[in-house]
Formats: structure tokens, sequence, C-alpha cells
């Protein structure tokens, strides 16, 4: 499982000409499931995603947390972060999780983040969604977490 984390000043999601979700400061959550992926993935992020301190402090140090500022989430379902480029100039998504199990995944991670009392806003799963923020820093970062590679060492 990937989540590229960007902290935002806001940012929202349209879908088909219509906003669907919108958050002031906090972070956008691109989230893409992989085949392999389970829960302990998700809660593992999840619990990631809500306690990176990636907030600036008031000595400009990145020491404070999406909880600590009081911010929001939005959670967008993303598969081409499952998408394999190493080979010519195609992605391969091979690795992608097929769309019934990465739903029930992205939706456990959802409510993994909604459970820690965040405000948490998603896109719509499969949907054309155009994707609007405004990058604070900018500052973006890439989690990735497979159970399977932690359990084989990998």
């Amino acid at each position: 499982m990937r989540a590229l984390i960007q902290r935002v000043t806001n940012s929202d999601v349209t879908v088909n000409g219509q906003k669907v979700a919108a958050i002031g400061p906090g972070m956008l959550v691109l989230l893409g499931v992989q085949k392999d992926d389970g829960e302990a993935d998700a809660a593992y992020l999840a619990q990631k995603v809500s306690n990176l301190r990636i907030f600036e402090d008031q000595n400009g140090k990145m020491n404070l947390s999406i909880r600590d500022i009081g911010g929001e989430l939005l959670v967008v379902s993303q598969f081409t972060l499952a998408g394999d480029t190493s080979r010519g100039n195609r992605p391969g998504f091979e690795t992608a999780e097929k769309p019934e199990k990465a739903r029930r995944l992205y939706e456990y991670f959802v409510s993994c983040l909604r459970q820690t009392g965040i405000p948490t806003q998603t896109g719509i799963f499969q949907a054309e969604m155009k994707v609007s923020l405004l990058n604070d820093g900018p500052v973006t970062f890439l989690l990735e977490r497979n159970s399977h590679e932690v359990l084989h060492g990998k």
C-alpha cells in the first residue's frame, strides 16, 4: 500500500463538475492499494498519517502532527500509485489490487483515520476526479507498507 501525503493549505475534489469534498489546512492523502495488501497495512498507514509530524512548530521545525494543528484530511483513491514504470515507457499495473478488494481496504483505511477523530473527507472510489490543492511548502512524502514483505523480511 502506498500513500502519497501532501501538506496542503486547502484541497478539493470535483466529480462531473460537482465539488464532492473540500478541506482547509491539513493533508491530501493519495492512496494506492497493491496486491498482497491487507488490513494491517491500512491500519499501519492510517496510524502513521495521523501521527506524522510534518507541520511546523513556533520555531519553524516540522514537529507537529495534523492533530496538533487541528487539521483535516482528504483521502483520494489513486490506483496509479501501484504503477510500475521500470520497463518501457508505458506504466504497468500488474501490482494494483482488483477494485473490489482495493475499495474494501481504501474504506478500511478511511475508517481507521476517522476513528482517530481527525476530520476526514474522501473522493469517490473509481470515479474520474479532478483534485486541486495548494501544497504548503511544498511538503510531500511517500509512505509504503506491505505486510507480506514485512513478514518475509523484504
